[in-house]
């Protein structure tokens, strides 16, 4: 019931084997087509003069700094709150632990 029931040999159909063909190879030579060239822009180009500079360099400065002052006053909110959580937990636990007496 179940053995796998496989068919006759004489039914399956004769493997035909593919005609040869010649093969001569060719050298490979890669064809060279033109290098488009970049079209002019009509944008005008940014000059930097030691104003411009000076005035980069303090905006940059200044970003650096708020950037690191929201970012520790971030980080001085998250330890606040854990440690107001810690003292309010010990408050909680004294609390249960002394009605249980």
């Amino acid at each position: 019931m179940f053995t796998p029931k496989y068919p006759p040999q004489d039914t399956a159909p004769a493997p035909i084997a593919p005609a040869p063909t010649a093969y001569s190879p060719s050298p490979y030579v890669p064809v060279s087509a033109p290098v488009p060239s970049a079209p002019a822009s009509n944008r005008p180009t940014v000059q930097l003069t030691p104003g411009s500079t000076l005035t980069l360099a303090a905006g940059g400065g200044a970003l650096v700094l708020v950037v690191g002052a929201v970012l520790v006053s971030m980080l001085l909110a998250v330890a606040i709150t854990a440690a107001s959580v810690a003292v309010c937990a010990v408050t909680v636990r004294s609390i249960l632990k002394s009605d249980c007496r």
